[in-house]
């Protein structure tokens, strides 16, 4: 089947031309505004828009703001659309439109509709193409942080006859579906290659490389068996905390959570929205190459490293400093184990996981285990290949996950935009 003759667009220039038995109506006109306030707690179905989803959502998380109030929220029914159109100047990732599959309630700082003329589903897919393309950053100029339904008012929708935006509907839901299908295998064939090479880790800097190595009670809870020839010193015998003079020509080193210490220095932008460092660096601590920082409040998590490069770290960092020969290296990926990090949470202080914090003073008496020196550089080296290898296999099913995502974008946009004609593929 030839694609049908097409005709220019009026107002939706990001689409250039449609066909010509396809209409182009501003969103005013097959739109209505849904504005329905939570008023005496009519449903406590709390909804969130999650990764272009619409989700439910416990109202007894603490993650987030919490309202004074659920009364204030607004009630979304099924097959309505939502957006989220706040904040677009800073966050141009998000994805920001999704249809509700039921009754529920959501913020008021959203905006809620229900089409007119227009089958919901094919609606949201729409949307959705306009969401992948950033159209809605282009409107009001550019520079507002939010969108409200006037300001929607004259977005160009672009539509075929009910009949074939069944047609449409059917054939995205087919082959979206098959392409998510496959981004689920990978997505958990990823989740399993990071086990493995946590488990890679954990059995190297805790049992060790060789096999046929005689065990012996390590007598350290968390540790277990043990080589018979390895040790368990305290930390206070392999470490000093310590505070060196900074200089503020070094770059700004952080600790991310089960990534070590990152060796360039922070974007201002990084600077103020993630780490809340000083303007004053003087109040930094030096750091050199072998020092392990940690995050205090962050340890219970595994925020450990070892530093790599000299540079600066954050006053809110214990600094440790080598004082005998070992690799520090090897003791942080030991305190990345998950029963490190346990043991660690238990000898963090504070009244809630937000507030736990892990001071020197009760650090320092963690025990730990550790091999001859020459041992540790083999035990290295053997991560270093392992987790190589399984990091190639998870950047490779990545890329193949992007591609998918970009596949499924380009299908969406195809099909709504009129640029394939799906009855050919029914």
């Amino acid at each position: 089947m030839t694609l049908p003759a097409t005709k220019p667009t009026r107002k939706a220039k990001w689409i250039e031309a449609i066909p010509e038995h396809w209409i182009e109506a501003p969103f005013f006109a097959h739109t209505i505004e849904r504005k329905r306030k939570n008023t005496g707690m009519k449903s406590d179905n709390l909804l969130s828009l999650s990764y272009g989803n619409i989700v439910r959502k416990s109202m007894d998380t603490s993650d987030g703001l919490l309202p004074e109030s659920y009364e204030t929220y607004q009630i979304v029914e099924p097959d309505e659309l939502v957006f989220r159109l706040t904040d677009l100047q800073n966050d141009k990732r998000s994805l920001r439109s999704a249809i509700s599959r039921e009754k529920g309630i959501i913020t008021s700082a959203y905006l809620a509709v229900s089409s007119v003329g227009i089958l919901p589903e094919y609606m949201a897919y729409l949307m959705r193409s306009y969401d992948l393309q950033k159209v809605f950053y282009a409107m009001g100029g550019g520079m507002r942080q939010s969108l409200k339904y006037d300001d929607m008012r004259h977005l160009p929708l672009v539509f075929p006859p009910l009949e074939e935006q069944a047609d449409i509907v059917e054939h995205l839901s087919r082959e979206t579906g098959r392409i998510d299908g496959l981004i689920e295998r990978k997505t958990r064939f990823i989740a399993l290659l990071k086990e493995k090479r946590a488990a890679v880790i954990d059995h190297a800097v805790t049992k060790g490389i060789d096999r046929n190595a005689a065990m012996k009670p390590s007598g350290v809870e968390w540790v277990g068996d043990i080589p018979a020839h390895w040790d368990t010193p305290r930390i206070a015998t392999l470490f000093r905390e310590a505070f060196r003079k900074p200089d503020p020509d070094l770059p700004v080193l952080s600790v991310s959570i089960h990534n070590g210490v990152s060796d360039g220095e922070l974007s201002d932008e990084e600077r103020d929205r993630k780490v809340a460092l000083s303007e004053d660096r003087t109040k930094y601590q030096g750091v050199e190459p072998g020092d392990l920082v940690y995050k205090m409040m962050r340890a219970w998590q595994g925020a450990f490293g070892a530093v790599a490069v000299s540079g600066l770290v954050s006053p809110a960092y214990v600094v440790a400093r080598p004082i005998a020969e070992f690799r520090t290296k090897f003791l942080e990926h030991l305190l990345h184990t998950k029963s490190a990090t346990e043991e660690i949470r238990r000898y963090s202080r504070g009244i809630a996981d937000f507030r736990m914090r892990l001071y020197w003073e009760y650090f320092r008496d963690i025990r730990v285990c550790l091999p001859p020196l020459s041992e540790q550089y083999e035990i290295l080296g053997h991560i270093d290949r392992e987790t190589a290898r399984i990091e190639g296999l998870i950047e490779k099913t990545e890329r193949s996950i992007a591609l998918l995502k970009e596949k499924r974008a380009a299908l969406i946009t195809a099909a709504v935009t009129g640029k394939i004609d799906v009855r050919a593929a029914a």
